[in-house]
């Protein structure tokens, strides 16, 4: 009798370090829950579609503008950068080299601008939170480009949102302090979250690679 073959590798058991790594990828949508929480928090006005996300951050209150939880905001880009950078490290053989490291520079990034609050040192600031904006677009596209002949669907999503991600992120620095400036800064960070949670969800049902 012939010996029974192997499981399809579509449907084997992800190994565990990919299903630690998806799980990581799946619970980075819930960032967007804390912008809200701390954003209602804040007293003198604050608008998504207008300010920064980093004004959330911001230590220092005046009675023109507080944000008295800035300490779960600048907790959530370090706590959720480690999300990224972790889960980037175990996906890398699915990800590949390339966007392994990209997602880790975005990971770090992300750490060290919890570290520096924007009224506390508007340059160490900028320094610490430009790479996130360059390096997750990039990463989406190379990472769509790598699945478009394997999962074309899946692929053509991930470029579409690298692409509008990077011209959001390119916006958001032109606009400076303009009036949809948070509405761009948003729309360069949040379908990136949705976009990698996605990628994470097809590997819970495929063998690391």
């Amino acid at each position: 009798m012939p010996a029974p073959s192997a499981a399809p590798r579509d449907l084997a058991t992800p190994t565990w370090s990919v299903r630690l790594g998806a799980c990581a990828f799946l619970a980075r949508p819930a960032y967007i829950a804390t912008e809200f929480v701390v954003g209602a928090a804040t007293t003198g006005g604050y608008s998504f579609v207008a300010d920064s996300v980093s004004r959330l951050g911001e230590v220092g209150c005046s009675a023109a503008y507080c944000s008295p939880r800035h300490d779960l905001m600048n907790a959530s880009f370090m706590g959720f950068g480690v999300l990224l950078a972790g889960g980037a490290a175990l996906l890398s053989r699915p990800l590949g080299p390339w966007v392994t490291g990209l997602l880790l520079v975005s990971g770090l990034s992300s750490i060290a601008t919890g570290f520096a609050p924007l009224d506390q040192d508007a340059a160490l600031h900028t320094l610490a939170a430009t790479p996130l904006f360059v390096a997750q677009p990039i990463a989406l596209l190379v990472l769509g480009a790598q699945l478009r002949r394997e999962q074309p669907v899946l692929g053509g999503a991930l470029i579409t949102t690298g692409a509008v991600t990077g011209a959001a992120a390119a916006a958001f620095v032109l606009a400076g302090d303009g009036p949809a400036a948070g509405a761009l800064e948003r729309l360069a960070l949040w379908p990136v979250l949705i976009g990698f949670a996605g990628f994470a969800w097809t590997r819970l049902s495929r063998r690391g690679r």
